[in-house]
């Protein structure tokens, strides 16, 4: 909901001759149909949130194919939907975002590379790494390693994309075990075209359905005793099968370069950025062409044996760039030349840092070092790594010659928006009874361990608050709050939070933010909202489903009345009652409201209809400028301005245009007893007559109490 694909999905129809355009998500979409998959699946999250956008805005074209889509309640139930692919020549894929989405999948995918499939399987993961990324900063490389799962990492560009996803399933069926494709941010919003193909209808699928399961067979159950020969076979009979297809299909690549003495081993991924380093050192042009040649890793888990000693076997060092730690391919490499005693100098992690996203400034201090150790014969090596000191040195005089640092901008709550009252509500109660442990959650709601609330001692996954506050509660002698969204609650945090606390008898306090969608990656819809992506509404309600697991202590809030819900927060805390008290906090998402709101009143103005918005302000004349309520509420929309008082040093508080009229700052001003400065407006739009007439009346008023008589108008 946050962008709707319904225009860019048209491009899915393309065929045999046409030429798609578009970003990479569609381009992987695209690559889905092409390739006869059966079945998709998945859970949003940034960066590939919008992949299960763009297949519910084509759920209509997926349809005319008998390709079934889920819209899974956790990244677990994606995972397990691969079962499908075991024992049927089923093609499927399912997405989500990792290393946190795959860290949750992990007991369905060991259960699912044991046996291995039949129909290929497709895991789409956006790796969300770096400085950038919202998530812990690890590597979907273990999980392929461990569990013999095949890892893509295709270099960013649509082609190469696309056809990374249609080899994909003829690696998956070749060797019989799971695919992930690992997508970059870079990889899931690039640009480009591609030549497209028809779609397939999948060999089976809900047009062309299977009469019956086959005969039982034992063997396809990741069950003791046929484990410990599945493991055997990941090894004798699947990893030689997928090498074997890597390197007769010529999955990775080879840049050729005129500087023979060294080269470069790259993750697909980070090729682009690996020649754009090069570029600018003069090593390479713009359109790829390089003067070191580079292995480009397509496939970055398994090695191919034969690839790396053929490709490093004629150089005296080769440079592995990998991101991320551990350096698993570069162990990997060098374990193969020495088994071959080829004695090629490896460098890798020294020359580029140990951990941490390898942006172009960071890839260019490493080519620079790599050059000056390696020394290839004719290049001018300290030259080079002067250019590269330069480039940087310009970036920090830029940056010196603005004068001023730029400030830091961490994310926070949109304007309006309907949990920010609930952490203003928590403050005032903690003025009164005193600080309590706040365990935070994963979700919009997390914006809170910013200022001006900075409320959150643990944060410990996706819907698991209320469990990392169980042994917290015991040793301490306020009860602790623990905060969980909609979307964390039926995720994960109903049996992992919930169901655990009623079991074991705990004590405390949850709050869950009740907005109505699984709302920080783009507002998709869940269990509880109240329509579905059908236009139906799914019929699950938090309120009966924690009162039918045996809740007894419960409230229900609209989350902008903070007076209200800082005395049900106070009552929860202070509560002779032994056991977990739950506060559901109901608005709906901010963001959801307007975009609903607008398009309703454009329909209403374009008929003619009233149309009011409000809007809140403050009177300069009141203000006392202490700023309370900024710092209660952190409002995006309340700011400071100068008084208009010339005796006044003091700057007052002030609503900018980018006020909802949520009504916040009015209510923190009551709640806190601040001040009443606060005022309330409507903007009326095809105003009716009794409109005109209340407004004569009231100018008329208000100018007799001002002293003044004049006519008013309207």
């Amino acid at each position: 909901m946050e962008r709707s694909f319904k225009k860019e999905v048209e491009a899915l129809k393309l065929g045999d001759g046409d030429t798609f355009h578009g970003e990479g998500i569609l381009a992987v979409t695209k690559a889905l149909l092409q390739s006869g998959v059966s079945y998709v699946g998945g859970y949003q999250g940034a960066p590939v949130s919008h992949l299960l956008d763009v297949l519910v805005d084509a759920e209509g074209i997926m349809a005319e194919l008998g390709v079934h889509l889920e819209t899974c309640s956790n990244e677990a139930s994606a995972a397990a939907m691969l079962g499908a692919s075991i024992n049927y020549p089923l093609r499927g894929a399912v997405t989500w975002k990792s290393i946190v989405g795959t860290n949750v999948a992990a007991d369905a995918l060991s259960n699912l590379s044991s046996p291995g499939v039949i129909g290929g399987a497709m895991i789409i993961l956006g790796e969300d790494y770096g400085e950038g990324a919202s998530v812990i900063q690890e590597r979907s490389y273990a999980y392929a390693l461990k569990s013999s799962m095949w890892l893509l990492d295709p270099r960013p560009d649509l082609p190469t994309i696309v056809r990374m996803v249609e080899k994909g399933f003829e690696l998956s069926e070749a060797s019989h075990a799971p695919v992930m494709l690992d997508l970059r941010i870079r990889a899931c919003h690039v640009t480009g075209e591609f030549a497209a193909k028809d779609n397939r209808k999948g060999e089976v699928s809900g047009l062309n359905r299977l009469a019956g399961p086959p005969r039982f067979n034992y063997e396809r159950l990741a069950h003791p005793p046929v484990i410990y020969a599945q493991e055997k076979l990941k090894i004798e009979q699947r990893l030689p099968a997928a090498r074997a297809f890597i390197r007769e299909h010529k999955l990775n690549e080879s840049i050729p370069g005129d500087l023979g003495d060294i080269g470069i081993i790259a993750m697909g991924g980070l090729t682009n950025s690996v020649l754009r380093g090069l570029e600018r050192l003069g090593l390479a042009d713009v359109f790829g062409a390089s003067r070191v040649p580079v292995h480009v890793l397509n496939v970055a888990y398994p090695l191919v044996p034969e690839e790396v000693r053929e490709f490093c076997a004629t150089k005296r060092a080769v440079l592995v760039v990998e991101e991320g730690h551990p350096d698993y391919i570069e162990q990997a490499v060098n374990v193969e030349l020495r088994r071959a005693d080829i004695q090629t100098r490896i460098y890798g992690k020294g020359v580029l840092p140990q951990a941490g996203e390898y942006s172009s400034e960071v890839l260019l201090e490493g080519l620079a070092a790599f050059l000056q150790a390696a020394r290839p014969n004719g290049v001018d090596a300290d030259a080079i790594a002067d250019k590269a000191r330069a480039v940087i040195a310009r970036k920090a005089a830029t940056a010196q010659a603005m004068g001023v640092a730029l400030p830091p901008r961490p994310p926070t709550f949109c304007t309006g928006c309907p949990e920010r009252p609930v952490f203003s509500a928590i403050k005032l109660m903690q003025r009164e009874i005193g600080p309590a442990h706040i365990s935070a959650d994963i979700g919009c709601h997390a914006f809170a361990t910013f200022a001006p609330f900075s409320f959150g001692n643990s944060i410990l996954g996706y819907g698991m608050s209320l469990a990392s506050a169980a042994a917290v509660g015991p040793n301490m002698e306020r009860r602790p709050i623990a905060i969980m969204g909609d979307g964390g609650f039926w995720h994960n945090g109903l049996i992992t939070g919930v169901a655990s606390n009623l079991f074991n008898k705990g004590d405390g306090v949850l709050v869950v933010m009740q907005n109505g969608y699984t709302s920080a990656t783009g507002l998709q819809y869940m269990p509880s909202s109240k329509s579905s992506r059908t236009g139906a509404a799914p019929g699950m309600d938090i309120e009966q489903t924690l009162r039918s697991m045996g809740v007894k202590w419960m409230r229900k809030v609209r989350t902008y009345s903070v007076a209200k819900m800082a005395a049900t927060l106070k009552d929860a805390m202070k509560s002779a009652e032994h056991g977990l008290k739950v506060i559901i906090a109901d608005g709906e998402c901010q963001l959801a409201r307007q975009r609903r709101v607008r398009a309703e009143d454009a329909v209403k103005l374009e008929r003619g209809e009233r149309v009011t918005r409000t809007r809140y302000g403050v009177d300069d004349a009141i203000c006392t400028g202490d700023h309370s309520c900024i710092r209660l509420s952190g409002c995006p929309s309340l700011t400071v301005k100068p008084s208009p008082d010339p005796l006044r040093t003091d700057p007052v508080a002030s609503v900018i245009d980018s006020c909802v009229g949520c009504g916040l700052c009015g209510e923190v001003a009551h709640a806190a007893v601040l001040c009443p400065s606060f005022y309330r407006a409507e903007i009326v739009r095809n105003a009716t007559w009794w409109d005109r007439t209340l407004f004569r009346v009231r100018q008329t008023v208000i100018g007799w109490l001002g002293g003044y008589n004049g006519a008013a108008t309207a």
